[in-house]
């Protein structure tokens, strides 16, 4: 931790004018009701996403000698852009390794700047130890995603900046996997503005760093299934954990439905396109899981925007349902006709827009002489599908609960 300063942070937002852009603060003033709310939107940084700040820096801290030996990461996409673009602007070779359910978006992205992919099966932590191995092997330096001073260092220009931005800033809600973002956040917002609130948001299926604080250990996880590929890190940095410990106020999770809707509300609200992980800390605003920053000025870092366009419809139509926009209702009706058109009626009278049908024969749990019909509508909110629930009850219709 001794070589991570606030000077080692200002010197390596000079050397970044020449790589990283100053990324846009953005008000979102639907986010919420009762907070001001900004966007920092790394989203549409250089390679689309924050990672190349701390891979540059370090890239360009390196002896001519280490670059003739060139320079090996492990990442599941953002870290490894950055990697490859700092390489190529110092005209080193790169050695990506990649796990092998990393988006081909990000793995494409990674090979048309130059870099040698290498695919591991597993996960990220199973990357990390085969580059380690390669690492060796070919005598090339390893750039860290996380855990390592002069990255996090390249990372905390974000909090300078969000400074500049925002100068009265109240909190700040930081995406989190290793710890490299939030460390070098916090580290430089602390030291300038130690009354601003740092508080880090990360996946409920891969939240290695929130329980190894909560035990004041480093825990590894078992497994880190999430759709926010890049925050799905199973164990904490050395460095990180540390620097997270004495400078964030807290660390909170959300769902995969959540991060789904915040998604989606970012695309709809404010027209732009994140990254399960860069979308976790709207998440954590929209659902309200900090409740204390009623009428606080807060900024939620977008860390990035490479998602995968073979999942984004998957993800806005969880995001439709988590939000209300979409329901699906199964119901029991007579087998006679007619009764497709009354549902249908029933729909409509309470604004609701029928979009599916599936009509099929009774089950074992339903009388011989009745159908099932599955209904997927576009609704407006829960409120709504409450309403069209109520309504088919009260014309006689059997619902079938999930």
């Amino acid at each position: 931790m001794s070589q991570l300063t606030l000077e080692n942070i200002r010197q390596a937002a000079e050397v970044l004018r020449a790589v990283a852009r100053k990324t846009d603060l953005i008000y979102a003033p639907k986010l919420s009701s009762s907070a001001e709310v900004w966007l920092k939107t790394e989203n549409l940084q250089v390679t689309g996403s924050f990672k190349v700040r701390g891979a540059y820096y370090k890239i360009s801290k390196l002896t001519d000698e280490e670059l003739a030996h060139g320079v090996i990461a492990c990442s599941a996409g953002n870290h490894a852009q950055g990697v490859a673009l700092g390489a190529q602007k110092r005209g080193a070779k790169a050695v990506i390794c990649m796990p092998d359910i990393a988006p081909i978006a990000k793995v494409e992205a990674t090979k048309s700047y130059g870099a040698e992919v290498h695919l591991v099966p597993g996960s990220y932590d199973d990357a990390s130890t085969y580059a380690q191995e390669l690492c060796r092997k070919r005598r090339m330096t390893f750039v860290h995603p996380f855990d390592d001073p002069d990255v996090i260092a390249g990372q905390g220009t974000i909090g300078l900046e969000i400074l500049e931005q925002l100068p009265d800033v109240d909190a700040v809600f930081v995406p989190v996997g290793g710890g490299g973002l939030i460390s070098g956040v916090a580290y430089a917002i602390k030291h300038l503005r130690p009354e601003c609130k740092i508080y880090g948001v990360q996946a409920a299926e891969a939240p290695s760093m929130k329980r190894s604080i909560e035990a004041q250990d480093k825990l590894t996880l078992s497994s880190a299934n999430t759709f926010a590929d890049g925050i799905a890190v199973k164990h904490p940095g050395d460095l990180t954990f540390e620097l997270v410990n004495q400078y964030v106020d807290g660390i909170v999770t959300v769902s995969e439905d959540e991060i789904a809707a915040a998604i989606l509300f970012l695309i709809e609200q404010r027209k732009l396109v994140c990254e399960g992980a860069g979308a976790v800390s709207v998440a954590a605003m929209i659902y309200d899981k900090v409740p204390e920053l009623k009428g606080k000025k807060v900024c939620c870092l977008l860390s990035g925007g490479n998602i995968d366009v073979n999942i984004l419809s998957r993800v806005i139509y969880r995001g439709l349902l988590a939000s209300g926009r979409r329901a699906e209702i199964r119901l029991t009706l007579p087998d006679k006709p007619g009764q497709l058109a009354a549902v249908s009626g029933i729909v409509s009278k309470c604004g609701g827009n029928v979009v599916g049908v599936n009509y099929g024969p009774s089950g074992m749990d339903t009388a011989l002489a009745s159908c099932v019909l599955n209904l997927q509508l576009e609704t407006r909110d829960f409120e709504q599908i409450g309403e069209i629930h109520g309504a088919l009850e009260a014309a006689g219709y059997h619902l079938l609960r999930a």
